[in-house]
């Protein structure tokens, strides 16, 4: 059995204050901090040893991968940062708090920037100091390539190559990976897992720092997943997130089993399900990449 942890990060200053955080670098709170921590508690506790682990740029991200992979005694591990798996850019909403971004501008209309899966917000100028192309992290980034603002599926076609042309085929030699990331770059794995339509993925809500584990066979199909945890405590933690927005806390009581879940069986969308011919191409392609035969397309 091999398995992917994928964990969002603890609660950022950002999140605190209910304000669009996107790539803004903003650290961890005290709570934040706390929330890392017993995360990697909890995956101490069930006996995870990862082989190596994935973050982001961004700071609340790498701190919160940081407090894990202490509790785990595993700070030695490869760690591999990248900014594909930074959050989804929120363009001009940067910065903004939400609640007065609804107040101007319409609770309906900062739904569709927040949940929408292909309408992005207003674009950052080429000016803007806020602009990615500024910032020294990024220099080796072609710049076509930095986002001045991003919906969704932007942000998942961001990802995706890195996910299945780095992340995905290191599980042919490793037990156990890590990941540490974003709510919508997290969602955008999610999606591609467990085959979750455009519709319904906007739906999906990941608590801070409760990792979710992904188990596979050894031909690496999608067997099992779920939330370590309690399953009342993540209830509370995505109500909490959810209480930010009205309009979402309707969207929770329409889609209940996005929301609300935890204390369920989880919905299993194995990749058997896909039927015996897709398996066998997604075999044959993702050998191939791993042989390095198709090496361009992971560039």
């Amino acid at each position: 059995m091999k398995k992917i942890v994928l964990l969002r990060h603890g609660e950022s200053a950002w999140n605190k204050e209910n304000r669009f955080t996107g790539w803004t670098d903003v650290d961890l709170t005290e709570k934040g901090v706390a929330e890392a921590v017993r995360a990697g508690e909890l995956l101490a506790e069930k006996g995870f040893r990862f082989k190596k682990a994935y973050t982001s740029y961004l700071k609340r991200a790498v701190k919160t991968l940081d407090c894990v992979l202490d509790r785990l005694d595993q700070d030695w591990i490869l760690v591999e940062k990248s900014w594909r798996l930074n959050e989804k850019h929120y363009g001009q909403l940067q910065g903004l708090n939400k609640a007065e971004t609804a107040a101007k501008y319409g609770d309906e209309q900062v739904l569709v920037w927040r949940r929408s899966f292909d309408v992005a917000p207003h674009a950052l100028a080429e000016d803007d100091p806020r602009n990615p192309r500024f910032e020294d992290r990024y220099q080796e980034v072609p710049d076509a390539e930095l986002p001045r603002t991003e919906s969704l599926k932007d942000t998942i076609e961001r990802i995706m190559p890195y996910w299945k042309c780095v992340i995905f085929p290191n599980l042919k030699t490793a037990d156990e990976l890590l990941v540490v990331a974003h709510g919508n770059s997290l969602r955008g794995i999610i999606k591609h897992l467990k085959h979750i339509s455009d519709d319904e993925i906007v739906h999906l809500n990941l608590p801070t720092a409760v990792p979710y584990v992904f188990e596979f066979d050894d031909e690496l199909n999608l067997t099992k997943d779920y939330f370590l945890g309690d399953p009342e405590e993540i209830k509370k933690k995505r109500a909490i997130s959810l209480s930010s927005h009205p309009m979402e806390q309707r969207h929770a009581e329409q889609y209940p089993d996005h929301y609300t879940d935890e204390d369920k069986e989880p919905v299993h969308e194995p990749c058997a399900q896909l039927g015996f011919l897709v398996q066998v191409l997604f075999k044959v392609v993702l050998e191939e990449q791993i042989d390095g035969r198709h090496s361009g397309a992971c560039q």
